[in-house]
């Protein structure tokens, strides 16, 4: 490997719109990264929940390896097995019934409004709003930010793309109060994710369902960071036991890989020949990688597993609480949780947890966010508390 001063090339060739901490990584294997001077990081973030089977995942290496070698592109023109053996694993796992392969959650969620503007001009006299919710967040293209309900995103690029109304999360009366004759969908992340990890409530989530059946809408659920096993289900919406029309999928997907998708029932798959593409939608290597990541998850357990270990983790953040002031709460659902703190020090939290090998991610100066790896152990999880504790005792 050659030798530089990786930082000041970035600032000299890379867009400025990111503050990374200094370790530049080279290498992972598991629950653990490596920087160049060959220190080693507990990684609690997992590529932002990316990284479902950990780093270079012997399967997914395989899989990604083998498929390299005989088939990197063709684009979506011509059948690819890849594509279609995860189209199939999908779909036999959940209750949808046809899906979609892009790039990413951003891209997922693009296509997820068109296809609902696309049923709202067949079905409900071109209705083509969609309530998203305060705090949520679907991706930074331009009509992700205007469904993304958070301010200071949306500021620098008004005006926004019409069609998208935010209103507060888990209330109903909101949702009810902002439908009207142009609405044709309510999309909602089952947990939000970057807005602080918050879980919708189990009577939220039924209300809305029985809203969208009276109302004629479309409920669709962006479970892009909650999917793949991560709630402690395959997907979050069999936690709550209520079914979507439409739902978005990326992150833990391709275990590294690029890749999303949204998935629909079939009264919602309204798309015909050249309504909707994607150039490098269902990419051989990355469907080849998806392939291997749901196996694993399927056949080793790996949701049910996530489940005790976000338990586990929920329960030793609670003991940290108990003992530091500091912690004012802790909440999640499966290997998707967070903890507020009094004081607006989250950053200094993270940095310094980053010098004791612990890599953690702030949502706010208040909230700290943990998204593991599925693989974890109790103890992986009694490591990155013990640090946690030493870094919060200084605060």
């Amino acid at each position: 490997m050659i030798t530089a001063n990786w930082p000041e090339l970035e600032k000299k060739y890379l867009m400025f719109n990111i503050k990374r901490p200094q370790p530049v990584m080279v290498r992972g294997e598991g629950v653990r990264l490596w920087d160049e001077a060959g220190r080693e990081y507990l990684d609690f973030m997992a590529g932002w929940a990316v990284n479902a089977l950990g780093h270079c995942h012997p399967a997914v290496v395989s899989a990604i390896q083998q498929q390299a070698a005989t088939l990197i592109h063709t684009s979506n023109q011509y059948y690819t097995i890849p594509q279609i053996e995860l189209a199939k694993l999908l779909i036999e796992n959940t209750v949808f019934d046809k899906v979609f392969f892009g790039n990413s959650g951003a891209e997922a969620n693009e296509g997820v409004v068109k296809l609902a503007r696309k049923w709202g001009k067949i079905n409900k006299a071109g209705a083509y709003t969609v309530i998203s919710t305060l705090k949520g967040f679907h991706g930074r293209t331009l009509a992700m930010v205007a469904a993304t309900g958070k301010p200071h995103y949306q500021e620098p690029y008004k005006p926004l793309p019409a069609g998208f109304l935010n209103v507060p999360y888990n209330d109903i009366e909101a949702i009810k109060a902002a439908t009207n004759s142009e609405t044709v969908a309510i999309l909602i992340e089952p947990v939000q994710g970057e807005g602080g990890v918050n879980p919708a409530t189990q009577q939220y989530l039924e209300d809305l369902r029985k809203w969208c059946d009276e109302e004629k809408l479309l409920l669709i659920f962006d479970e892009v960071q909650t999917g793949i096993g991560r709630s402690g289900k395959l997907f979050a919406y069999e936690v709550y036991g209520v079914e979507p029309d439409i739902m978005s999928v990326a992150k833990g997907l391709g275990g590294g890989m690029p890749i999303g998708g949204f998935l629909a029932k079939q009264h919602a798959a309204v798309f015909e020949p050249g309504d909707h593409g994607s150039t490098f939608g269902g990419n051989p290597v990355a469907c080849a990688a998806g392939i291997a990541v749901l196996n694993e998850v399927l056949n080793n357990n790996l949701s049910e597993h996530a489940g005790k270990m976000g338990e586990y983790l929920g329960s030793r953040l609670r003991d940290l609480m108990s003992k530091h002031s500091l912690i004012t709460a802790e909440r999640g659902l499966g290997l998707l949780r967070a903890i507020d703190l009094r004081d607006e020090v989250g950053a200094e939290v993270v940095s310094r947890c980053h010098e004791e090998g612990l890599l953690i991610n702030m949502v706010s100066p208040t909230t700290l966010r943990f998204m593991p790896p599925l693989i974890i152990t109790e103890a992986n999880v009694d490591e990155a508390i013990d640090i946690l504790d030493q870094v919060l005792g200084e605060f």
